[in-house]
């Protein structure tokens, strides 16, 4: 199911695990883009929970975040889910803009969605400065290899002639989902932390507690995930 993902050396944590030590924290902005259905709300829920919500079409975009401890930094992703509908195409820029990870999903038992992935990244060359964005083409629903109509071999191709990263991974078992946020993690420290200008240190700022409402109100459903 493509390439599988190699546990980087020293290792990434998990946010569960313990931290004996004061690191700092750096903010990673990061964007899924791709067709509708593909699964890129699923793996956002994959990042952000561990686990499988099958989901109505995203209107416009939604957020969440998740941390991820690597051995000297903490990094903390802001995932922004984009809507694939065409009718929102328009706008989808103005959620990638600045962005430091663009995941180009599409799914291996749809061929346009494949077709659609090269559009996006043709979209995004456009908006980013070689270098600045670590950009992963990420062939999901790994789980119906049965109904491929995508081999591993042309995902790679494309990536390989594109200059980006490359895996399959799927959202419903949870196959390679893990593995693929750690290694987007250690490729963006190392490909964009130790520039100038890159990665900005992220401060805690007191939240108000829009949920501590009338269980009625509009405004009592939070739609934020992890810390």
């Amino acid at each position: 199911m493509g390439e599988t993902l190699p546990r980087a050396a020293g290792g990434a944590l998990q946010h569960s695990d313990t931290v004996s030590r004061l690191v700092q924290t750096l903010r990673v902005k990061m964007v899924l883009l791709g067709s509708s259905g593909v699964g890129k709300s699923s793996l956002a829920s994959r990042f952000g929970r561990d686990e499988f919500r099958s989901t109505s079409p995203t209107v416009g975009c939604a957020y969440l975040t998740q941390v991820v401890h690597l051995n000297d930094v903490t990094l903390r992703f802001e995932i922004w889910d984009t809507a694939g509908q065409e009718k929102y195409h328009s706008v989808t820029p103005l959620y990638y803009r600045g962005a430091h990870v663009a995941l180009l999903v599409y799914d291996i038992t749809q061929r346009e969605t494949f077709l659609r992935a090269q559009v996006w990244l043709r979209e995004l060359e456009k908006q980013y400065i070689p270098g600045s964005t670590v950009i992963w083409l990420v062939g999901n629903k790994g789980d119906l290899a049965h109904d491929r109509k995508v081999s591993a071999q042309e995902g790679q191709s494309l990536a390989s002639n594109g200059g980006l990263y490359f895996t399959e991974t799927s959202a419903l078992s949870g196959d390679q989902v893990n593995e693929l946020l750690q290694s987007v993690a250690h490729r963006v420290y190392e490909c964009i932390g130790a520039q100038q200008g890159g990665l900005t240190e992220w401060q805690e700022t007191p939240t108000v507690d829009l949920c501590h409402r009338d269980k009625f109100s509009p405004v009592a459903s939070c739609c934020k995930f992890g810390p």
